[in-house]
């Protein structure tokens, strides 16, 4: 493969490495002069159809996503039997081996890529896209320290229509988060688990859970709950781990809502250690939320014993509880128990100011988010507090969101490209492809290339439009009246028949003999003479094997029936036999007794031998002039 030319332009200079789906290649892009990497499937899984949509799959999730944590597709292609993805070639090394190297990472390295890594998840989950694989060796880190997610080989839309359950486990097992490892499907809230191990494995040097095989592992990520990070190392800040802690919630509901809230949160941690603030992710307090407290004293409590360490944290744990508890009931009851609650209409599908005005007569405040929908502009399309919802008190906030309109966007020029390379570009601008099952003659595209779409190039649609493809079978096909070809010989056939773009079947030629054609001259084809057919035609032959035109001849023959006929007093029969040009003949019979004289006139053609038969036995024999 080093050295290969693909696409008439990435020239693979170098194995990268390989997984079990894929071979990971080096190459020099020749029109750009720059690198690249080339992914290329398995020869073994070219013929699987599941390996292919998989790998297809890949660059159709990446090309809808555009961050610079994400390892950026270039290209789509396929040469014979061989399937590539372009992908932006990044400096650097994986993850995995940057712990093995380091043993582990310090803390504020570990958040710097944590963080990074979340806010590519979190891009990928606002596209509807969730990884499914997040795992060191999936994460790129390039010579300035950037982190670059990889892999979406796996990756599946998160939407109803794609997600289904599955009785076979995808991703790594160390990685692989509770409801994955019981066959429940996947969602970001999975790959916000995987992140959390991600971080146990930078700041502890080691994975939460091992075993003596896979399925070992997988029931230890169901039923165990591993040390906290600080326990393994004493040097992690106890604000991060419990944010890692956090994220390796076995409950997805436990964990936190986003990756965008789990980078957060990450930052926050760093920052409020150096503060001198604590964060708690307790009942009723948000991860990340500051609440007051010394960590110098903890930290040196760790020096003194971590046993008394833990015994004041659950001290100041429990005094905090309190005040908060005495305050939020105090409030409660001085705020809103006097208060009626008020029960929350259904304004989906109206107006927004419509909704605002009911909601505010109420009573309600609004919050209005917005976002592209099918629905028409200014229309509420969801609410997240509604009738079949518990009442609230009045000054409640109800978030809103609001349609934008259906997202425009430009039809891709799709002309003269591959299909594989089509569904890649219409699936960056989620538009939808529909190929037309009859393809078209086209004097300006190569066949099995784009021909035709509708609609037209650069022409703005609403996402989510189907656009109508239509394959090129190549130029019109040309008919040729087909040429008489009986008394030549057969070059002289190939020549004529090419003069008209069509060919001689030297294949399939057969030979008969023939007193009318010499020996090795055409005598019938197929298609006829004066046929109408298409450019590229074959055409059969029957060839002569002779003897051709030859001259008749004749000879009398006469002889006395005494000399041949049997004196029994009874007639017998006589046969006069030619083996000339046209084959074995019987000229003349008839029947003789002995007394009795038989003349003849014989026509022959060319030469031969002429025989007498006598009740079917030769008796008489002579060669013919």
């Amino acid at each position: 493969m080093i050295g290969k030319m693909l696409g008439n332009r990435y020239k693979i200079q170098e194995k990268l490495g390989g997984g079990g789906m894929a071979i990971v290649y080096m190459a020099q892009d020749t029109f750009l002069n720059r690198l690249v990497t080339i992914k290329i499937l398995r020869p073994e899984f070219t013929s699987d159809e599941d390996f292919v949509a998989r790998f297809r799959r890949e660059a159709q999730a990446v090309a809808s996503l555009s961050h610079p944590n994400i390892v950026n597709i270039h290209d789509v292609g396929q040469e014979d039997a061989i399937h590539y993805l372009v992908m932006e070639y990044v400096h650097g090394d994986n993850l995995k081996n940057v712990i093995k190297q380091k043993g582990r990472l310090e803390p504020v390295e570990a958040v710097r890529i944590a963080v990074q890594v979340s806010e590519a998840l979190d891009h990928a989950h606002q596209n509807n896209i969730v990884h499914r694989d997040v795992k060191p060796q999936n994460i790129l880190i390039t010579a300035d320290g950037r982190a670059k997610l990889t892999d979406f080989g796996i990756a599946m839309e998160a939407t109803a229509a794609t997600i289904t359950k599955t009785d076979t486990v995808m991703g790594s097992v160390h990685y692989l988060s509770p409801e994955q490892a019981r066959g429940e499907m996947a969602t970001p809230k999975s790959d916000i688990y995987a992140v959390g191990i991600l971080l146990y494995e930078m700041l502890t040097g080691k994975q939460p859970y091992n075993g003596d095989s896979p399925i070992a592992v997988v029931l230890k990520h169901i039923q165990e709950t591993p040390p906290t990070v600080d326990e393994v190392n004493p040097a992690v800040p106890l604000e991060l781990a419990a944010v890692v802690k956090c994220a390796m919630e076995k409950d997805p509901a436990l964990r936190y809502g986003t990756a965008g809230e789990l980078a957060r949160h990450l930052e926050a941690a760093l920052e409020d250690t150096e503060q001198n603030t604590v964060i708690l992710p307790l009942a009723g307090i948000e991860p990340g939320q500051p609440v007051s407290g010394k960590t110098k004293e903890r930290r040196q409590g760790r020096t003194e014993g971590r046993s008394g360490s833990k015994r004041l944290v659950l001290i100041a744990v429990a005094v905090l509880l309190i005040g908060v508890i005495a305050g939020g009931l105090y409030g409660f009851f001085k705020n809103y128990m006097e208060v009626p609650d008020i029960a929350v209409p259904n304004v989906v599908g109206k107006p927004q100011a419509q909704a605002e005005a009911e909601l505010t007569a109420l009573g309600l405040t609004t919050k209005i988010v917005t976002e592209n929908d099918a629905e028409p502009a200014g229309t509420v399309i969801e609410q997240d507090i509604g009738p079949e919802d518990p009442k609230v008190k009045p000054g409640r906030e109800i978030t809103l969101t609001v349609s934008l309109g259906p997202a425009m966007t430009e039809v891709p020029d799709l002309l003269n490209h591959t299909v594989e390379e089509a569904t890649a570009l219409l699936n960056k601008r989620k538009l939808i492809m529909q190929q037309d099952p009859e393809a078209v003659f086209s004097d300006r595209v190569n066949k099995d290339l784009i021909a035709e779409q509708s609609p037209q190039p650069l022409e703005p649609v609403p996402q989510g439009t189907e656009v109508s493809i239509k394959i090129s079978k190549g130029p019109a096909p040309v008919n040729q009246p087909v040429p008489d070809l009986r008394g030549y010989t057969l070059s002289e056939a190939a020549v004529i028949l090419s003069k008209r773009n069509l060919t001689l079947n030297e294949n399939n030629v057969q030979y008969e003999p023939s007193n009318e054609y010499e020996a090795n001259q055409i005598i019938s084809q197929t298609p006829d003479r004066d046929t109408e057919v298409e450019e590229g035609t074959s055409v059969d032959v029957v060839v002569s094997q002779g003897p051709g035109r030859l001259n008749n001849s004749s000879i009398k023959v006469e002889f006395d029936c005494r000399d041949i006929v049997p004196d029994d007093g009874k007639k017998h029969l006589v046969q006069i036999m030619v083996d000339d040009a046209e084959g074995k003949t019987v000229k003349y019979e008839g029947y003789y007794d002995i007394n009795e004289r038989v003349s003849k006139l014989i026509t022959y053609r060319g030469s031969g031998k002429l025989q007498v038969l006598v009740d079917n036995a030769p008796v008489m024999e002579q060669e013919l002039p």
